[in-house]
């Protein structure tokens, strides 16, 4: 359903407005409600998008078999139990065993689970598994550190609070000096 077409998602955000003491129909707030829903689809769109789609056959059979790092990859996802935005980089390794990925659809995976009501740990995890799943890689790594609005505008209020999470898959769990390696090649201490 996309915004405009039946007009529920304005209603439901000008209703919104109304119970927050606001008048809708002010010059300010008239279209807020359309905008309000354009943006949410967008900030949501990776329920829309499928990986198979977005890897477009980009896995390659290739004999490399020395670690690929991806790092500082930029994201911006919201947080399921406030709606307000977190925003951070995300740093991604594997090691090939006979196949490779084309580099620009990391970015592309963090993307489509990024752009969902999320929490961190599962945002994490989900990247890690689906590179683990397409590509069978020897290992994979991924970090990400982020911070949290709902952390910085509310609660507790801690505007220079960093969250780190990563999921390690294959030889970056079982081996420390693999994960050690990704851990300094990021700038990050083991």
């Amino acid at each position: 359903m996309t915004p405009g077409k039946d007009g529920r998602k304005e209603a439901l955000i000008q209703e919104f407005l109304a119970e927050l003491g606001e008048n809708p129909q002010r010059e300010g707030l008239r279209r807020t409600p359309d905008r309000v829903a354009r943006m949410y689809e967008f900030l949501t769109k990776g329920y829309q998008q499928n990986i198979e789609e977005v890897l477009n056959s980009a896995v390659f059979e290739e004999k490399y078999s020395e670690m690929v790092i991806i790092k500082d990859i930029d994201f911006f996802s919201l947080c399921e139990h406030h709606l307000v935005p977190f925003f951070g980089k995300c740093h991604i390794a594997y090691i090939p065993n006979g196949r490779i990925i084309g580099l620009s659809k990391m970015p592309r995976i963090v993307e489509v689970f990024a752009r969902r009501l999320q929490v961190q740990e599962r945002l994490t995890q989900q990247i890690a598994d689906t590179l683990y799943q397409y590509i069978k890689p020897l290992g994979v790594a991924v970090v990400m550190e982020a911070q949290h609005l709902c952390m910085i505008m509310r609660g507790v209020e801690k505007l220079n609070s960093v969250a780190t999470t990563s999921a390690m898959l294959g030889a970056f769990r079982n081996d420390e000096k693999t994960r050690s390696e990704f851990l300094t090649l990021i700038g990050r201490k083991s």
